[in-house]
């Protein structure tokens, strides 16, 4: 059988360029969405399923080696894994990974997915660091912001006042304020000033 894996970062990312890249015709997919390549491969809940499905025979195809894992370790023990149960690993644009050859690729491509793991880690924190120096000479981040994380949606105590005040449903609540039911669960669980 003939499955691929997806795996994109963020939830604001999405699978479909990857679906698209690799032409379709898999017999199952599986993806893990929102899920960063640092995590161990088998931990994943998508992976993990792909490899309780996979047989000897099989082939698996992903997008890019970091698609696997941006762990070097981690990628070549999964891999390793893999061809050890008879499955071929196939990567879009390099072709099947197989042999003594493959396995020299894939610990190349492996180590550089990890050095780019730690660099967006250093460049994140770059990030932070100027971000807080700015907001505290000016005011304002670097980008504009008047804060580090996201923006309150409304105030915790009004919404919970106007619930209790309402008797209203937590669903009522998040429509009112246009939150979602559990920013007003996390947001009616803090006491407030009466």
């Amino acid at each position: 059988m003939r499955f691929a894996y997806y795996r994109v970062s963020t939830g604001d990312q999405s699978i479909e360029a990857q679906r698209n890249a690799m032409g379709g015709g898999f017999d199952e997919e599986f993806s893990d969405e929102g899920v960063s390549g640092g995590s161990m491969a088998a931990g994943r809940a998508g992976f993990g399923k792909l490899l309780s499905r996979v047989r000897r025979g099989d082939r698996v195809h992903v997008y890019a080696v970091d698609r696997l894992g941006r762990d070097a370790l981690d990628v070549q023990m999964t891999v390793r894994r893999l061809f050890d149960a008879g499955v071929t690993v196939h990567v879009h644009g390099l072709g099947e990974i197989a042999g003594d050859v493959g396995q020299l690729i894939l610990a190349v491509l492996a180590q550089v997915a990890d050095m780019e793991r730690r660099r967006i880690a250093d460049r994140t924190a770059a990030g932070r660091d100027a971000a807080r120096k700015a907001l505290a000479e000016t005011g304002l981040t670097h980008r504009g912001k008047v804060s580090m994380g996201r923006p309150f949606a409304a105030d915790a105590a009004t919404v919970a006042k106007w619930r209790q005040d309402k008797k209203a449903s937590i669903s009522a609540t998040a429509a009112h304020f246009k939150l979602s039911p559990a920013t007003v669960k996390r947001y009616c669980a803090q006491p407030f000033e009466r």
